[in-house]
């Protein structure tokens, strides 16, 4: 069987990504490493409270060899826009979620609103991430 363990979001700031991640959304850090072997790369995890074995990497957008500087570059214009990646938070309750988030200094681009699949609501990450809390709801075809 395979399964999804974690993914991954580029952070142009990985402090103030964790910052973001731990102590506004209430994620508790996986994993935060940088092997001395490894020229300062750290690999840095994060994940919902009592869901082991599922987690969300914030990686730095990285330089030469993996990435030419021109492509790093529009790697974070993407990110900063918005358009690198979309995470999907899921809640029994957006509204009360929201409202909690708003009170840990969030700041919501789409409030929650009524959709055929449930209550949803949008917010960026510091790098600019699209990140959207969503409570579902059974949907028959």
């Amino acid at each position: 069987m395979i399964t999804v363990s974690s993914t991954q979001l580029w952070v142009h700031d990985q402090d103030e990504a964790l910052e973001f991640y731990t102590r506004k959304l209430g994620m508790e850090v996986r994993v935060d490493v940088s092997p001395p072997e490894m020229g300062g790369f750290r690999w840095l995890e994060v994940g919902p409270p009592g869901r082991e074995g599922m987690g969300i990497v914030l990686m730095t957008v990285p330089g030469q060899p993996i990435m030419d500087e021109a492509t790093a570059a529009q790697v974070r214009e993407l990110t900063a826009k918005g358009f690198a990646g979309t995470v999907f938070l899921a809640t029994d309750d957006c509204r009360a979620a929201h409202k909690e988030l708003v009170a840990r200094g969030v700041e919501f681009v789409e409030e929650p609103t009524e959709e055929p699949y449930g209550i949803d609501a949008s917010f960026r990450d510091p790098s600019g991430n699209h990140i959207r809390l969503t409570q579902t709801k059974e949907m028959s075809f």
